[in-house]
């Protein structure tokens, strides 16, 4: 799933000690299986509400009989996950059933801190990070994530009628939302439009160093691969005239190598003296996380021999080379 489903992820979570990837592989079997239930299903709604029965069931320790609601059991208890995380998930689902749209900034972080926070948040967990600020970095980082996907797939969403643009950034720039829909069309103002939400995303970005000091050693490879990797996808957009509509921005294989190595020096972050507050539309998931505790895993001291380190980022190279040969051929997976 995970190689088919999400190259990105995939990639960058092989830079992940085995301690953190593996339950992080079960996390993403559930959001995986959620999305493509949703998205792709016969009936969403009803697909929607059986994850929810599904979700239920595995936190009552009677997950249903599949391995991903197996796996999902297990790891939610290992690691005290609270039920509001992956609740907060498929709420994101659920509002894009509704087919809602965003009138301002505020109300897209609030849609990305739910499909997109929360599954920072779960990865924070993994890795024994519980402290506000700490949380608040890994749901900020979610949400950036998710605004350089929103802002790369502009006219593929479009086509499947959906916006997620700010409502009101598109009519501050002259664009009438309905009739843009009805017929996408890059120009100036959508690219205006692109651009703030690229800058939003930078700053969320900029914020995320002190929550990665928080971090096992051996964890911060993986989630800087991440952050480097999805920033890319808004600065490529960028590079090519911010035209996210007649075109989806990649990120070329050398450019990924390059932020690879990048993610493997920058294991000691700069970090501010005074920690910013929390994004106020995922102050919800970093409460819930205060509610539950747990000792630190036995990840936070270990610290991988650089020649293992090395090693990993030669295995992420290949794979990274495969997968690009693998999307360019026809009927390839979209990424994520």
């Amino acid at each position: 799933m995970l190689r088919t489903g999400s190259y990105t992820f995939f990639a960058a979570s092989l830079l992940l000690p085995r301690a953190v990837r593996d339950p992080a592989s079960a996390l993403y079997a559930f959001c995986r299986l959620a999305d493509d239930g949703v998205d792709a299903g016969e009936d969403p709604r009803g697909a929607l509400q059986g994850l929810r029965g599904r979700l239920a069931a595995a936190y009552d320790g009677r997950p249903h009989a599949s391995p991903a609601d197996r796996a999902l059991a297990r790891v939610v208890a290992q690691f005290s996950i609270p039920v509001a995380l992956p609740a907060a998930l498929l709420e994101g689902f659920q509002w894009d059933l509704e087919g809602r749209h965003y009138e301002t900034l505020e109300d897209l972080q609030a849609y990305a801190a739910r499909v997109a926070g929360s599954v920072g948040a779960m990865m924070a967990l993994l890795m024994g990070v519980r402290t506000p600020d700490g949380m608040a970095r890994a749901c900020e980082l979610g949400v950036a994530m998710q605004l350089s996907n929103i802002a790369r797939d502009v006219g593929e969403d479009a086509r499947m009628g959906r916006i997620y643009l700010p409502l009101q950034w598109l009519r501050e720039a002259g664009v009438d939302p309905d009739a843009w829909l009805a017929a996408p069309v890059f120009n100036d103002a959508i690219a205006s439009v692109v651009q703030r939400v690229l800058q939003a995303a930078d700053m969320l970005y900029r914020r995320v160093d002190s929550g990665v000091a928080q971090l096992p050693l051996s964890c911060r490879p993986g989630i800087n691969a991440a952050r480097f990797l999805y920033a890319a996808i808004g600065h490529e957009v960028a590079r090519r005239g911010l035209d996210s509509v007649s075109q989806r921005a990649r990120v070329a294989p050398s450019r990924k190598a390059a932020l690879l190595l990048k993610s493997l020096l920058c294991l000691a972050p700069a970090t501010s003296a005074v920690a910013s507050p929390a994004l106020a539309q995922t102050r919800f998931l970093v409460d819930a996380c205060r509610m539950t505790s747990r000792s630190e895993p036995d990840t936070r001291t270990k610290l991988l021999p650089w020649w293992n380190l090395v090693g990993r980022w030669a295995r992420v190279l290949d794979t990274f080379e495969r997968l690009e040969r693998q999307e360019r051929e026809p009927g390839a997976a979209r990424t994520a």
